[in-house]
């Protein structure tokens, strides 16, 4: 039995034209005129107030009156000149019948590729505002829709939140178009789909769909587009967007969407038999289904060797673990248990605390408060200013508070050890959820001690066990237990033990990898050389 389920779709009319444009509902299925004029100043009624419209009439064929519009923001004006109206005003007529021209001026006239023709003038009117320009012919009830948009692109480099000492440094930008042809020149297969698809009732935001079609379970695929054709938004302005709309559980604070900007990720992802949603606008692409143990990896895992990638993997989990669940130890050991420290370090741990005027719980929220604050202000600072302020923050003001008898110099060194191991997870919204749930941690620990974070610790697991990405397990594959599958999780087997993909989505081919020689020890080839000059 497949594990995607299916949601219900609520799309309505009535609520669509609640979203909709107000102005593009008014001219909805309405026909453009045979008149050049009326066409011109309707659009002109409509765009009147944009200092970026233009329109330019000339004559097609040096016979019959025409009009080209759009918005010169948008579109390459160079195009416009010399491959549009320079083209239509020189060639010679043949066609006589108007209602066939702009099928004429396609097959003969233009060499350019984007050239459709419409006759709703609400769709005009959209393809305006995307940047497409439109050609009305005087006496014609069809208009020619081009496709001549220009927008500033910035140039592919490495992604800032995802660094990789060993791999590819290109990553995803804005524009849909390139980042489709980053995974097509990574899988330059027939089998690699494309599929597009338009969110944003008022935005019209351009969404592709990616996937393997011998790889990928044709349930998935439906269940993807099934979820962002049940979005109904008036716009969407980043991948996050979708995220949070099409995840199964909206009120967890876990994420349930792989989020990355490196193609790579999306293309190992893709040949394991997962979806990439891509999204004009937005360099981040997502992917599903999602287990909790693809937060803690890399696709430089891959890269090194199995040995040290396993060693970094569980440096990884051991450092989550720190950041989660350290202060809220400190404070039950110090409050509750201190019969649990070392006698060896009793006086260490409490010699510090006698001037200090706050309990142990007050003190390490503050701490992790004061943290929390300077590194959201090192974000949103000015970069060259962003690193100067962690430094000061960190040296100057918490050696102040232990000067000033705020807190003490152990409670400093516990946050400070919590803070990195937050920083050693390579999941940024992942990080982020274990910060939130740190604090939880602590005022449980100050009430109850042990047996606070017990509970504490209980609920998020608890939780998480009851979490589907898209009907997959999200803390598969250690529940259900699958043997085979632990090959890719805490550690990483050597390549020849990771024949299959993974089982817990279903992917349509299981088999990834042939038969390879696991020892080369046996091979001498400098000795096989020598036979064979002999």
């Amino acid at each position: 039995m497949s594990p995607f389920f299916k949601k219900s779709n609520h799309n309505t009319d009535q609520t669509l034209r609640y979203l909709e444009s107000k102005i593009v509902n008014e001219h909805k299925n309405k026909p453009i005129s045979g008149s050049l004029e009326d066409n011109i100043q309707l659009l002109k009624n409509i765009f009147e107030k944009d200092l970026d419209y233009s329109f330019r009439r000339f004559e097609l064929f040096n016979q019959i009156p025409s009009a080209i519009i759009y918005f010169q923001s948008l579109v390459d004006k160079e195009k416009i000149n010399q491959d549009i109206i320079k083209l239509l005003q020189e060639h010679r007529m043949v066609e006589e019948n108007k209602d066939k021209i702009p099928q004429y001026i396609i097959e003969n006239v233009l060499y350019y590729n984007d050239t459709t023709t419409v006759k709703d003038m609400s769709k005009i009117i959209c393809a305006i505002m995307q940047g497409k320009a439109v050609v009305f012919i005087d006496g014609c009830l069809e208009a020619l829709e081009l496709d001549v948009l220009q927008l500033e692109k910035r140039s592919i480099d490495e992604p800032d939140t995802e660094r990789a000492v060993r791999g590819p440094r290109d990553g995803f930008i804005e524009q849909l178009s390139i980042n489709i042809s980053l995974l097509r020149y990574r899988l330059p297969i027939p089998e690699f789909r494309v599929e597009e698809t338009e969110v944003g009732v008022r935005t019209k935001t351009k969404v592709a769909v990616c996937y393997i079609e011998d790889i990928a379970n044709p349930a998935l695929v439906e269940e993807v587009k099934q979820r962002i054709d049940a979005i109904e938004i008036d716009g969407i302005l980043d991948s996050g967007y979708i995220e949070q709309m099409i995840e199964d559980n909206p009120k967890s604070p876990f994420p349930q969407v792989i989020n990355t900007e490196r193609p790579t990720k999306v293309v190992g992802n893709l040949l394991e038999g997962r979806v990439a949603i891509l999204m004009n606008g937005s360099p981040s692409a997502l992917v599903v289904p999602a287990t909790f143990s693809q937060f803690y990896q890399t696709t430089e895992d891959y890269n090194e060797h199995w040995v040290i990638s396993s060693f970094v993997r569980i440096f990884r989990i051991i450092a989550l673990v720190f950041s989660l669940t350290f202060s809220s130890i400190y404070i039950t050991f110090i409050s509750f248990h201190p019969e649990l420290i070392p006698a060896k370090y009793v006086v260490a741990a409490t010699s510090g605390r006698h001037s200090i005027p706050f309990p142990v719980m007050f003190e390490v929220l503050m701490m992790e408060l004061s943290m929390e604050v300077l590194r959201e202000a090192s974000v949103r600072m000015p970069q060259q200013v962003g690193g100067a302020l962690s430094i000061v923050g960190v040296l100057v003001v918490g050696q102040a508070a232990v000067q000033a008898g705020f807190v003490s110099p152990i409670t400093v060194v516990i946050i400070g050890m919590s803070t990195i191991g937050s920083f050693a997870v390579p999941s940024y919204n992942a990080a982020n959820t274990f910060r939130m749930l740190r604090f939880a941690l602590i005022l449980l620990a100050g009430t109850l001690g042990l047996l606070g974070i017990a509970i504490g610790l209980m609920v998020v697991v608890n939780h998480m066990l009851s979490l589907r990405s898209f009907g997959v397990p999200y803390i598969a594959p250690y529940a259900p237990l699958n043997i085979k599958a632990l090959k890719d999780s805490i550690v990483r087997a050597p390549f020849y033990q990771l024949k299959k993909r993974p089982q817990n989505i279903y992917p349509q081919d299981q088999t990834r990898m042939g038969e390879m020689v696991e020892d080369h020890t046996d091979y001498n080839f400098l000795e096989e050389r020598k036979r064979e000059k002999r």
